[in-house]
């Protein structure tokens, strides 16, 4: 629904939250202030870790919000920054929660 909202409701933080908890689609349409919002960013990972995608640059480094994200869902990985691509924590809370996050 967020997707045929007004830009300016894209961009209210209480709207986005309540999509991100229905769909975390909704990241992908919600406003760019808010893609890198980490309370709003770290909602969504939390239900599913490939909203990572959907997360901005700065947060796709966060390792907070990355761990977060291949906790839920391990191939969330190849969203997350090449740094933290390379850090052994993140990588092996990955790998445990699927195979899959080395391809």
């Amino acid at each position: 629904a967020l997707q045929h909202a007004s830009q300016e409701l894209k961009a209210d933080r209480e709207i986005v939250l309540a999509a991100v908890q229905q769909s975390v689609m909704a990241l992908r349409y919600a406003s760019e202030e808010l893609r890198a919002d980490r309370a709003v960013v770290l909602a969504a990972v939390q239900q599913d870790g490939w909203a990572l995608e959907y997360a901005s640059q700065e947060l796709r480094a966060d390792r907070e919000v990355v761990l977060a994200a291949v906790k839920q869902s391990g191939r969330a990985l190849q969203h997350a920054s090449q740094e933290l691509k390379a850090d052994r924590e993140i990588v092996l809370a990955a790998v445990q929660q699927s195979v899959m996050a080395l391809r």
